[in-house]
């Protein structure tokens, strides 16, 4: 899976057990998942490419690098949500960008409902947030509107993915790469990720 960064960070393995436990409430799992979004980003931001700029500091004057692209955070709907506030506090000149869909629970197909996305790309680089790459259905319609707009530099930042979803969204956009906390056994049969976390977004929300 050479385009599959799955970390192996002691802070981030940590919290994601801490994430999985069925005893953890969802006041303490928004928390660790916006902990575990801090040190993804970390990770997945690790290629941007800075420009020199001088600058003067108390001391003196040097050289230093700054960020001149354009980025954008694009959640999907709703886990994903969670996900924009430590992104933003990492990148606070990004864009957010969003990209609302369900799976429908016979196909587990995804289905839009509503998308905030430009029409004409803005931005340079979009990484896509979602806690789960379960099927890869949701992941694989969230990159197709965004080349649609026009961004042709695409990460996919998530908590835990599933073999299938990975093979799907690779399948399907092999340029796109995923940066992942961890790799499961398996879906069960009702498209869930096994042992995964259970349902994110009723984690995240308090709504299961």
């Amino acid at each position: 899976m050479a385009n599959v960064f799955q970390s192996t960070h002691p802070l981030i393995q940590h919290k994601l057990t801490l994430l999985r436990d069925v005893n953890t409430e969802p006041k303490r799992f928004r928390e660790l998942v916006r902990e575990v979004t801090w040190l993804l980003l970390y990770e997945a931001t690790r290629d941007l490419i800075p420009v020199e700029r001088p600058v003067t500091s108390p001391m003196g004057s040097t050289v230093g690098k700054v960020l001149v692209e354009e980025i954008a955070f694009a959640p999907i709907l709703r886990a994903g949500l969670p996900m924009v506030e430590p992104a933003l506090e990492m990148i606070p000149t990004a864009q957010i960008w969003h990209i609302g869909l369900h799976r429908e629970e016979e196909t587990l197909q995804p289905i839009e409902y509503y998308t905030n996305v430009p029409r004409e790309a803005t931005a340079e680089i979009a990484f896509i947030l979602d806690p789960m790459l379960a099927t890869g259905g949701s992941a694989v319609a969230a990159v197709d509107i965004l080349k649609r707009s026009g961004v042709r530099n695409i990460k996919f930042v998530g908590l835990i993915a599933a073999p299938e979803g990975i093979e799907r969204l690779s399948r399907a956009h092999p340029d796109v790469p995923i940066h992942i906390a961890a790799v499961d056994e398996r879906l069960n049969d009702i498209g869930y990720i096994v042992p995964g976390l259970g349902d994110a977004g009723d984690r995240l929300f308090g709504t299961g």
